[in-house]
């Protein structure tokens, strides 16, 4: 935030931010000391001063123009002496400006989190300190309340600043007379410490970066969350420090045959510049999914990206592609958390899957073995970033420890009621002596993410016909046999036609593999589902590096029209990259003979 005079310039670090070097109540431009203050002469006057102090703090972006808001408050209900407003950094309270308090000529004050003052408290225990006498002062806080006594004020409040979650500040406020802090005082103040909260907010970061966090976040996984035998959830818990998104990001990708791809990852550092990264490199993934590379090939192109754009960044990351009719996953792990696996009767354990280096690391000397398992009905993978083991002063071990109680309990059919405890466990209210506190989050962003193979869950249908078949580069005559053979797979299909356009699209693709390379073509054909509504499935493979172009030949041209009749012929086609090779696929759909005439008398 940018700091302006009269509100962070250097003090006395042998005066605390309390003190003042007169007597006699606030210095700010015009006097606002008691002489000064205006009478509320009603409860409307009094509402009237809240609701146009509400106004100004939403439109505050800098210290002083919150304290200028709050400053129109003075009355003899709100006798205001002065204010302070404090930063909170992992191991200190850091003065961002101050109101009613002459600025003194030292250091700019810092106070370390462990010194016995209201607003250190504030921060350890996540409440707000009321103190409505002097008495109570030098009782609770003996080390620091003469420094306080020397400005003359007779109660103080300190007050949480909450962002997205977290505490991000400490808002301290003194008055000149006597406050006993009834439930309406509290009320007010708790209401005025939002507005002020959300003011620093804007002027941390102003309202564009807000706008592009808030976008990345709104943008992420943004799939289905059920897959026809695979459910899905995920929660993403910001950072503090007034951003709404850091460096941690996980996605949902929708890939071609009903299959998905998740991906989580986590990006060096805490600030906009991690989040900027975070943005390409999800932009990067899913530009590779959708190429349909495999798992080790996404990561290892994201890894050269990300290191051609910064080589001073790195990023872990976990991407499986999940196959929801069989559970097959595919994993790739880029040196982030191993997942864990919760079995169907609460057990969980750190599955242990083989991993490269993070992302941009070494990008020369990339390796991310791809791990094959196959998730059982009612069990459920769990992918994090390190924020939710390592919270609040938590190693690994015993971040661990508490994540498997949260996740352990409770019955596997709700996914979300699960997600939603391992959140409230690391970040969500703490109950002491019957009360709620809110735990500070200073500490590193939070993505989870979820995923549930479904017991009841319709198995798929299995194919009822299945043919394989491979061609070498010296057996032209398989050709003649591939052809009889599909049509034989295909004998009773419903429309003739549709046979003669599967044997035409197979023979091309067939064809494409012998000409342009020297690899031996595989074919394998499957039709699945009931009569009359059926699919079939022809997929070519071949071990050749080059995928295949789509063209626009000419009008006498003898070749290059085989992806052109694909993509006029069938249903659906692909190309899917394989880790030694490539296969092309399609898929014509069966239509029964009452839907062939009710689409022919339609047409008529």
């Amino acid at each position: 935030m940018e700091r302006t005079a009269g509100t962070d310039g250097p003090v006395d670090e042998s005066k605390g931010p309390w003190m003042s070097d007169r007597d006699d109540g606030p210095l700010a431009e015009g006097d606002n000391g008691p002489a000064a203050r205006a009478p509320a002469d009603s409860p409307r006057q009094r509402d009237a001063a809240l609701i146009s102090a509400g106004r100004a703090l939403a439109e505050a972006t800098s210290v002083d123009e919150v304290f200028k808001a709050v400053g129109s408050l003075d009355s003899p209900e709100f006798p205001l002496d002065g204010m302070a407003i404090f930063d909170v950094t992992e191991k200190w309270l850091s003065l961002l400006g101050r109101y009613g308090y002459r600025s003194g000529q030292g250091r700019t004050v810092r106070m370390p989190i462990a010194t016995d003052h209201p607003a250190t408290e504030v921060l350890r225990t996540g409440r707000a300190v009321y103190i409505p006498t002097v008495e109570e002062y030098r009782e609770r806080f003996p080390t620091t309340w003469m420094l306080a006594a020397r400005k003359g004020s007779l109660s103080w409040a300190c007050l949480p600043l909450v962002s997205t979650g977290r505490i991000t500040g400490v808002w301290l406020v003194a008055f000149v007379d006597r406050v006993d802090f009834d439930s309406g005082m509290r009320n007010t103040l708790a209401t005025l410490a939002q507005l002020i909260s959300r003011a620093l907010d804007r002027g941390r970061t102003g309202e564009a970066e807000l706008a592009l966090s808030r976008g990345l976040r709104s943008s992420m996984g943004r799939g289905r969350p059920e897959y026809h035998g695979m459910t899905v959830a995920s929660r993403y818990v910001p950072t503090g420090g007034g951003l709404v998104v850091g460096g941690d990001w996980y996605d949902v990708i929708d890939l071609p045959s009903n299959r998905l791809a998740l991906v989580i990852g986590d990006v060096q550092g805490h600030d906009l510049h991690a989040a900027s990264l975070m943005a390409q490199l999800r932009t990067a993934v899913h530009a590779y999914a959708a190429e349909g590379h495999g798992p080790d090939a996404v990561l290892s192109r994201t890894s050269r990206f990300l290191a051609s754009l910064d080589e001073d960044r790195f990023a872990t990351c976990i991407y499986i592609e999940a196959d929801p009719a069989s559970g097959t996953l595919h994993m790739a792990r880029a040196g982030h958390p191993h997942p864990v696996l919760r079995m169907p009767d609460g057990t969980c354990m750190i599955k242990h899957i083989r991993g490269g280096l993070p992302l941009g690391l070494m990008p020369g000397e990339d390796d991310y073995p791809v791990n094959v398992m196959e998730l059982q009905p009612g069990e459920i993978m769990m992918l994090c970033t390190d924020g939710l083991i390592e919270t609040d002063g938590h190693d690994m071990h015993d971040g661990w420890l508490r994540v498997r109680d949260a996740m352990s309990p409770g019955p596997t059919d709700d996914l979300e009621g699960m997600a939603d405890r391992l959140i409230q466990t690391v970040v969500g209210p703490v109950t002491e002596n019957g009360e709620e506190r809110l735990t500070p989050r200073n500490e590193d962003d939070v993505a989870l993410l979820m995923l549930r193979r479904d017991t009841r869950a319709q198995q798929p249908t299995r194919p009822v016909r299945r043919v394989l078949i491979t061609i070498e580069q010296d057996q032209a005559e398989g050709l003649a046999e591939a052809r009889m053979e599909l049509r034989a797979l295909l004998h009773d299909w419903g429309q003739p036609d549709l046979v003669d356009t599967a044997v035409l699209l197979a023979s091309e693709l067939l064809g494409n593999v012998l000409v342009h390379t020297d690899q031996a073509a595989v074919l394998i054909a499957a039709v699945s589902g009931e009569p009359g509504r059926r699919t079939l499935r022809v997929e070519v493979s071949d071990s050749g590096d080059e995928l295949p172009h789509q063209r626009t030949p000419g009008e006498l041209a003898s070749s290059g029209r085989g992806l052109v009749l694909l993509d006029i012929l069938s249903d659906q086609w692909s190309v899917r990259p394989e880790p030694a090779g490539k296969t092309v696929w399609f898929e014509l759909a069966e239509e029964s003979d009452a839907d062939a005439d009710s689409g022919t008398s339609s047409d008529s």
